[in-house]
């Protein structure tokens, strides 16, 4: 009963507890499919790595690498001679970008506007204010796309061994926090559309389209080094550039200003 759990955890830990009820199944199926993946990856080093030789001795006549596909099949088999290049390349690159993108957007849409009309009044008659509202909800949301950001690579790094490989902690943190950041503006957009839309689904839509647009104009060569996915695979870290601090912070600020954007529009909305 509403009554009761207020009466236990108070207007903010019911706030708390309110979020993470509403997100927990996108959060942990997210967490259990990219833990799945993750430790598919692990294994399908073993497999490429028995191809390998056989690439190395090709005859480099008999492939044509010049082009733009070309050029991206050569960086592809130049990263993956390694393990920690071919993490890099199938896992940052690839899946986990898109688990990223796809459950940052989930974690971010909902809200008040895709509850029934009865939940809607009473999360608004507690005694908090709608920029709390907004905040909590984010907070937990966040907070869930960390560990889905994190945690799976942790998986990579603690299974390297069984395949006699070693994948650095500090290479998944640094990855992680590009991972996240990145993912953050997927979330934070999702969150804004969903003051607009009273569905989930049409706001993890526009999420993902956005998503792909933007993944698309990145295949141009004057626009992708500077690209969101540019920075999100932390691709200048695994290249030992360090991380992409200028792009990082440009997301943050992205991210920042779409939840402050939500909640001002939340803030002003007639229910």
């Amino acid at each position: 009963m509403p009554g009761t759990t207020s009466s236990i955890y108070g207007p903010l830990g019911m706030l708390w507890h309110k979020a993470w009820l509403e997100t927990r199944g996108r959060f942990l199926g997210g967490l259990a499919l990219s833990l799945i993946v993750g430790f598919g990856v692990i294994y399908d080093f073993r497999a490429t790595e028995r191809l390998m030789p056989l690439v190395r001795n090709l005859d480099p006549s008999a492939l044509d690498t010049s082009g733009p596909l070309g050029a991206a099949i050569k960086e592809s088999l130049a990263a993956q001679q390694t393990f920690r290049g071919f993490v890099w390349w199938q896992w940052y690159r690839q899946n986990l970008t898109y688990l990223v993108v796809i459950f940052g957007a989930l974690l971010g849409a909902g809200g008040l506007l895709a509850k029934s009309g009865g939940a809607t009044l009473f999360t608004l008659s507690l005694p908090v204010s709608r920029a709390r509202l907004i905040g909590t909800r984010a907070a937990i949301g966040l907070a869930e796309l960390l560990v889905l950001a994190i945690v799976p690579s942790l998986l990579i790094a603690l299974l390297a061994p069984s395949i006699g490989q070693t994948y650095s902690i500090g290479d998944v943190l640094a990855h992680g926090v590009c991972m996240f950041v990145v993912g953050s503006v997927f979330f934070s957009l999702a969150a804004l559309l969903s003051n607009e839309y009273a569905d989930v689904w049409r706001p993890v839509l526009i999420a993902c389209v956005t998503a792909a647009v933007l993944g698309m104009l990145e295949y141009i060569p004057a626009i992708g080094r500077y690209g969101l996915f540019h920075v999100m695979n932390g691709e200048s870290y695994y290249r030992n550039a360090g991380l992409p601090w200028i792009g990082l912070i440009v997301s943050a600020g992205i991210t920042a200003a779409l939840l402050r954007t939500a909640a001002v529009n939340l803030a002003h909305r007639d229910f």
